[in-house]
Parts: C-alpha cells; structure tokens; sequence
C-alpha cells in the first residue's frame, strides 16, 4: 500500500481490513509470525526487513489499543509513573515541549519517567522533556517507548534464532526446509504477465525504445548488454524472464540477445553456450516449467553484483554516492526530488526508493485512467507495464488535440 501512495486514512483503512480478513484469529495471528520469524532469522539483511516490518505492524495496532496501561500490564511493561509532585515540580518544562498537553489538559495527564536511551525517537524530534539522563513522556506519546522494547526483544530473539538456524528444524532434507529458504523471495500478487493480444509484447525491435518504460534494474541491465554485448548468468536470469514477462516471445528474446551476443563471439558458439537457457526459461526444454519473471522482494534480497555483473536492485545493492550519480546522469527529477529517493535509500526502502522515482518521471500518473500503480514497487514489470500506458496515454492525449487543430483551422 505504501508503495501505491495511498493516502493516510485509506492506507489504515486497508491495513486494518487485510489484517481482519488474513488474520482472523489470535491462533493464526501468532502462528504467522513465529514462521516469518524461522524464515527471515537466516541473515542480517532478512533480519532488518522482518524487524522494520514487524514493528511498524505492531505500531499500528497499538495505536488501535483503546487501553494502553492494561496492554503493558498484560505484558509486564513496567514504567516508573511520574506523581503529582515531581510533576508540579516541572511543569512549565512539560507544558513547554512541541505537542505537550494544554494547561487545563495537564493535571490529567499521565507522564512516565524514561531511561533516554529507550526514547531515541522522541528525543530526536525534541517530544519530551529531559533530565538527568531521563526523559518525561505523556502517555499519548508512550507507543514510542513500548515500539521500542519490542523492537530490543524481538531483534534478540531473531539473533538468537539465527545462531541456531542450522538445526533439524531448517534442514534442507526436512519438509518445512526448502520452504522456509525460499518465503522470503515468495510473491502472492499479480503475475503483471503482458497482454500479447492487446499489442503490448516487446520484440526485438522495439525493445531498445521501450528503454525509458523499464525501471532501473532493468534499464541497467540493458545498458549492461549494450555495452558489454554479453550479461552473466543472474542477469541473465533477471533480465531474461522481465523480458518474458513484458511479452517478448522465446524467438524474439533469442534474436535480441544473439544479435548483441554475437558482436562479440560467433553465432556457433551463442547457440551452443546460450541458446539453451533462453528455450529453458520459456518452457521448451529441461521440465519444461514456464518460469514467472522476478519481484521487486526477490531482487533485492538476491546476491549483489560483482565485477562486471548488472543484476540486482540498484536501491539496494548500489552505494549512495554511485546511486546519486546515476539518477544525476539520467535526469531524473529535481535535486530536491533526488534527494527524496535518495533518502529513502538511506532509510532502507528500496522498494519505496523505487515507486518514488516512478512518481518522479511520471508526473500525474496517477490521476491517468488507464494507468495502474497497483504493484509499482513491487515488481519490475508492473512498473513497465504502467509506464507504457502512461506514455500511450500522453501521447494519444497529445496526437488527439493536435487532430482537432487541424480540423479547426480546415473548418476556419
């Protein structure tokens, strides 16, 4: 929903409805999250996406506790309440933080008396008062400090669970094995497949000009080919199947990348070294499964590039400093919109990164009809796919009204 730029409200709206229909009952609700829990405990960079998510999870939800003091007693959440005296003794200070209660408001506040380090967030934007190393917190603001103890508990635990990954549990001979390995690069959503019928499918003519529809990690790795004439294997893989799933047929797939391929090696030897996997991707050889191209989720939780590799999630794999200068190179957006993205970046939202810079190059898209964002951010040729319905929009837009032109000045 994020990534769709839903507004506030609609947003919570929506998250309280999955939640109700995904996760109906406590039993479930709890058994969900101890399975992600064995899933995303296998490495660091699992680890930060299930901890960000989880706690924004639980944020929601507390703020949709009508009892805040009763949860923290049903979870032995222990917090030293300030009395009525300690709190006259300060008051003006209170009275004085941003977004402290009004004076007629105060007496019947409740303030607790926090470590500041459990109150980084609060003190950071200067919420609550300070002193002698603690700070005093309305209960209105105390989702705050409660977000991050559980954040503390559950980092520890998914640590501890991931020193312990290797047991019988995740054994990759066991049944629940190769299934929690592979959850986390798992996608439930629109297959965002091109409509062949409809004239939407990519050739190996008119790819290169569908260059400026294809989001970064596809447009890298095409400029990749270009330029080394050749992709190794991943990009291969991630560039191959985008190309399947944007409609190009396994005879036009095979000629576009022969005809880089063979600038630099003979057509013997790319039908002998290459052919063969471009036929396995569609069907036409090993089991014959027809492979789906890849989401956003398995593109950045995938291995990074190496020397001479285009594949992966610029977001994520690419440093800031390579990133800016990429994004400056291409023109996209303003300063101020690269910084946008480039903060998102910094934040650990690449997906968010990337839905921002559609937002950027495709201004009022999403006030255009035709055009979908459902799945923007999500996956590569959801983005393709509304990209190319934004320019047919435009520019049929722009052929309509110069027509009409015409016909005035005929008619004049």
């Amino acid at each position: 929903l994020k990534t769709r730029n839903t507004p506030q409200e609609a947003f919570r709206s929506s998250l309280s409805q999955s939640l109700k229909t995904n996760l109906p009952t406590p039993k479930i609700d709890t058994a969900s999250h101890f399975i992600l829990r064995a899933a995303y405990c296998r490495s660091e960079d699992l680890r930060r996406w299930f901890l960000a998510q989880e706690c924004k999870l639980f944020s929601f939800r507390l703020e949709q506790c009508k009892n805040i003091r009763d949860f923290m007693k049903r979870n032995d959440i222990d917090l030293e309440m300030v009395d009525k005296t300690e709190k006259e003794r300060v008051r003006e200070k209170l009275l004085s933080v941003p977004g402290a209660p009004s004076p007629l408001e105060f007496n019947s506040t409740e303030y607790y008396r926090v470590p500041f380090v459990e109150a980084l967030r609060l003190v950071s934007s200067r919420e609550c008062y300070l002193e002698r190393g603690f700070a005093y917190v309305p209960l209105a603001k105390i989702i705050s400090i409660v977000e991050a103890k559980f954040r503390s508990a559950l980092s520890k635990s998914l640590v501890l669970a991931g020193n312990n990954s290797n047991n019988a549990a995740v054994d990759e001979h066991t049944r629940i094995g190769p299934l929690l390995k592979s959850m986390n690069s798992q996608y439930t959503g629109p297959s965002h497949v091109a409509n062949i019928e409809n004239g939407e499918a990519l050739t190996a003519a008119n790819v290169d000009a569908s260059v400026r529809s294809m989001p970064l990690c596809m447009s890298q790795l095409h400029a990749g080919l270009k330029r080394d004439h050749k992709l190794k294997h991943q990009g291969r893989l991630q560039f191959g199947l985008f190309l399947k799933g944007a409609g190009m047929s396994m005879e036009e797939h095979t000629m576009f990348f022969q005809r880089e391929f063979t600038k630099i090696m003979t057509g013997e030897q790319f039908n002998k070294q290459y052919s063969y996997s471009i036929r396995h991707m569609h069907g036409k050889e090993g089991k014959r499964a027809s492979y789906t191209p890849y989401n956003c989720m398995k593109i950045v939780m995938g291995s990074p590039p190496g020397g001479g590799e285009h594949h992966g999630c610029p977001y994520k794999h690419y440093d800031e400093e390579n990133l800016s200068a990429l994004l400056g190179k291409l023109h996209v957006g303003s300063v101020a919109e690269r910084e946008a993205i480039l903060k998102l970046k910094r934040d650990g939202n690449a997906q968010l990164a990337c839905a921002k810079h559609f937002e950027v190059v495709h201004p009022g898209a999403s006030g255009v009809e035709s055009v979908s964002l459902d799945g923007v951010g999500n996956h590569p040729n959801a983005w393709f796919t509304a990209s190319r319905k934004y320019y047919e929009a435009k520019e049929g837009s722009g052929k309509s009204v110069k027509m009409e032109m015409e016909v005035v000045k005929q008619e004049g």
